[in-house]
């Protein structure tokens, strides 16, 4: 099958913002997952376990969104700051109804960003809370002279303000974020937004809860009410193999029709990005406003024996596979999706890392971000690709799927899964600028669709050197095992 790949036409830069990832107060993701507390025999920096986050570090990840999610919009921040033996203990009554004693609060979150080197995305309190609570909390984190808030900052250990440039006008609020209509909700948020303020010369960006998949309707009444106020939209999308969330499906042990269904359904995400993206474009014509996808990923019934409000899962071959073909979409749509954060980043539905006491494995998923992490700030370019339609009953997908960049050292990284179970994928790739003997080289994902890491078995499923690539006359030819994502190198210098 053929792949032509033409650097001289391009969607724009790939927003490295779209590798970013969402870690909600939720089950083992916050607690267990990334905090352990300076005292915890797990090794830590500051109470942050040191195996997650350098395995976190090695993705490069942008930026991290916090503290939800459905926990966002009962959070309230001042419970999170000053001595922790003064925090506020409350109930998580989205998650489990654990309770949680806010010992990871801003000054945490703000840590666990330093130690990642990445950005911070904070998602604020519109569901429960007050414009004033917000209002004070971008104060206090990004106030640099004389303020009530920044003095109170200054009291909990923290002089220089945190620059925190990212903030959601809360999370959901066509549903756990206050069950809103869009008319009331957009009303609302120019409101919020009036009072979320630039600090000295510091200009915030100032994110709208969006629709819910494919609620255009919310899209079109927030972006046309609101827009002018805020720089971008949320769109969540989680991949189902069952549209019965009481009976969702399993995450490993599923059948091949499961198999083709959830991809079938990620493929839907060109859809809903072109849709609210052709929203937004009419509503504002400058194309300021930008698409945030900040929830996406593979949500499957819990782990058996463990708790159903911690949404722990396993992520097997297949999860892995999504997270290429939205990669691949995101990419491909740059001009239109500015940031996309995948729930979540440990122990929490399609997740980088999995966590058991002192254990840590990584996941197909945690090894197809680190193959993708070149993308990041590369300028997209134009792919075609000669599929053909595979199926199992009504599920239909295309074999292979396919995006490209280059970087600013004149390098090419092209990224392809192939969505077949069963046959491998001879690829020949058509691109100038190729000759015998340019360098080409690459990296590649595969195994049995159910094939998962375990701690017993941690490294069951992890990514192998591609070998025969062999390159002619301004094309080079590859195969791809089933059930595989592969990025490839192209270096034509």
């Amino acid at each position: 099958m053929r792949i032509v790949i033409n650097p001289n036409r391009s969607a724009g830069t790939i927003n490295p913002n779209i590798y970013g990832h969402f870690a909600e107060h939720l089950g083992r993701c916050i607690y267990e997952g990334l905090w352990v507390g300076e005292d915890s025999p797990i090794p830590n920096e500051k109470g942050l376990r040191s195996d997650v986050v350098g395995a976190l570090k090695k993705l490069n990840i942008p930026v991290l969104r916090w503290p939800g999610g459905c926990f966002a919009d009962t959070y309230h921040w001042r419970d999170g700051v000053g001595p922790v033996s003064q925090r506020k203990t409350i109930v998580n009554t989205n998650w489990g109804g654990v309770t949680e004693d806010n010992r990871f609060g801003t000054h945490e979150f703000m840590e666990l960003c330093r130690q990642l080197g990445c950005q911070a995305y904070f998602s604020g309190n519109v569901g429960s809370g007050t414009v004033q609570e917000f209002s004070d909390w971008v104060e206090y984190c990004n106030m640099p002279g004389v303020s009530p808030m920044a003095d109170l900052r200054r009291e909990n250990g923290q002089k220089e303000p945190f620059n925190v440039k990212y903030w959601g006008i809360g999370n959901e609020a066509w549903g756990c974020g206050g069950n809103m209509r869009p008319e009331y909700y957009a009303d609302l948020c120019r409101q919020y937004a009036t009072y979320l303020r630039d600090y000295s010369d510091h200009h915030i960006y100032k994110i709208a809860s969006g629709a819910n998949v494919a609620d255009y309707e919310w899209t079109r009444k927030v972006a046309e009410t609101a827009g002018h106020t805020i720089d971008a939209l949320s769109l969540h999308y989680y991949t189902l193999p069952n549209d019965d969330w009481q009976h969702k499906g399993a995450a490993t042990g599923f059948s091949r029709e499961e198999y083709f269904a959830v991809l079938q359904k990620t493929l839907r995400m060109k859809e809903l990005v072109t849709e609210h993206g052709r929203i937004l474009r009419k509503a504002d014509p400058t194309g300021r406003l930008g698409l945030v996808v900040d929830e996406w990923g593979t949500w499957y019934d819990v782990e058996p024996g463990t708790n159903p409000g911690f949404l722990y899962q396993q992520n097997s071959m297949r999860d892995a596979l999504v997270a290429g073909i939205n990669l691949n979409i995101f990419n491909n749509h740059c001009d239109t999706v500015v940031m996309a954060n995948i729930a979540q980043t440990v122990n929490v539905l399609q997740a980088m890392v999995l966590t058991e006491g002192q254990k840590m494995l990584l996941t197909p998923t945690y090894h197809v971000f680190d193959m993708y992490k070149h993308h990041q700030g590369a300028r997209q370019v134009e792919t075609y690709a000669e599929t053909k339609l595979i199926s199992c009953g009504e599920w239909q997908v295309p074999d292979i799927h396919v995006s490209a960049s280059e970087g600013s050292d004149g390098k090419v990284l092209l990224t392809v899964v192939n969505l077949s179970d069963t046959d491998s994928a001879n690829i020949e790739v058509m691109m100038d600028g190729v000759k015998k003997g340019t360098k080409v080289t690459g990296t590649v994902l595969s195994g049995k669709p159910g094939e998962h890491n375990t701690f017993d078995r941690p490294d069951a499923v992890r990514p192998a050197e591609m070998r025969d690539i062999e390159t002619g006359d301004r094309s080079f030819t590859a195969t791809l095992p089933a059930s595989s994502v592969a990025a490839i190198t192209i270096d034509r210098e």
